[in-house]
């Protein structure tokens, strides 16, 4: 593990501009008018920036995909946080690598696997479930008890910002995160195939490498034509909808997760508009975070019409 500084989260009201939001950016304020994530859940607001959101949002999906509980998402959270910052980098203390700063001569696998962030995480994540009573003990020692660092009580200013972020991209606090971002520019693609954009199917592909297969729809091989409110993403093929049946509460955490994690990954895969339960985020009004969603004025059934039983993404 790389033996790093420990410095604190930095509550940054002045330069951010908002009361008590933690930058959580070991000192480095985001600063306004730029992209960046934030978390808030009640009083409690963190601030990402887009590289940190990513990764924090693979984090929890390696472990929503996994069936672990939320907490083993903020450990995870704090020890990168604490190690990396939250970055994939390819250096360390001696030979530390990655989110976690794994170390290939301790056995966490070779210099690629562990710059692979899925693998990395994966291999977090089969360790901390090694970990007698890890899912009650403080996250600092469960934290600890993985890392084996030599300041095991570094984790611990990191528990609060980890709880926070972890609850919004594990589901457990729905429209909890929102990203602000510059609208994509239209990409010009063309349906493939499959039916779908070249963007499209990259959000389709990256989704199932971070939660696993889900059932999807929306599109067909030549074209949708029919099913969608007038002027849809759907009939040019820019739209993919998940499906997460029957509408329950397991179900709607599981699709608070992927909602918030195409947030977090919106400019990276180009996304536009998400929606679910209710809720819709668009690329174009950013700043407005998750606002509420106006069903179409049809008949239908009421789960698909509200978006209560699938997430809706649509990309540029």
């Amino acid at each position: 593990m790389r033996r790093s500084v420990v410095v604190g989260t930095v509550v940054a009201a002045a330069v951010a501009g908002v009361g008590g939001v933690l930058v959580w950016r070991n000192g480095d304020a985001i600063l306004p008018g730029t992209a960046y994530c934030e978390a808030q859940i009640g009083d409690a607001a963190v601030r990402l920036d887009l590289e940190q959101a990513h990764n924090a949002a693979l984090i929890a999906a390696v472990a929503v995909r996994r069936e672990l509980p939320a907490r083993a998402t903020s450990i995870a959270l704090a020890a990168a946080y604490q190690e990396s910052k939250i970055a994939n980098i390819d250096y360390g203390d001696r030979d530390s690598l990655g989110l976690f700063q794994q170390r290939p001569s301790q056995g966490w696998g070779t210099r690629q696997q562990i710059l692979d962030p899925y693998y990395a995480t994966g291999a977090f994540y089969d360790a901390l479930v090694r970990v007698d009573g890890y899912e009650s003990m403080p996250i600092h020692d469960a934290a600890q008890e993985v890392q084996r660092s030599a300041d095991g009580g570094a984790y611990e200013q990191h528990e609060s910002a980890a709880r926070t972020v972890a609850s919004a991209l594990t589901g457990y606090s729905p429209a909890a995160l929102s990203c602000r971002v510059d609208e994509p520019k239209d990409s010009g693609q063309g349906p493939l195939g499959n039916g779908l954009t070249e963007n499209a199917g990259a959000v389709l592909d990256d989704v199932e490498r971070a939660f696993g297969a889900l059932p999807a729809g929306g599109f067909a091989a030549g074209g949708v034509r029919s099913g969608h409110a007038p002027g849809s993403a759907h009939y040019e093929g820019r739209a993919v909808d998940f499906f997460f049946r029957p509408v329950n509460d397991v179900n709607s955490r599981r699709g608070w997760a992927l909602a918030q994690y195409l947030v977090a990954n919106a400019d990276r895969l180009a996304v536009r508009t998400v929606i679910f339960d209710d809720r819709i985020w668009t690329a174009a009004r950013s700043g407005d975070g998750w606002r509420e969603y106006a069903e179409p004025d049809s008949a239908g059934d009421p789960a698909i019409l509200r978006h209560l039983d699938h997430v809706h993404v649509d990309v540029a």
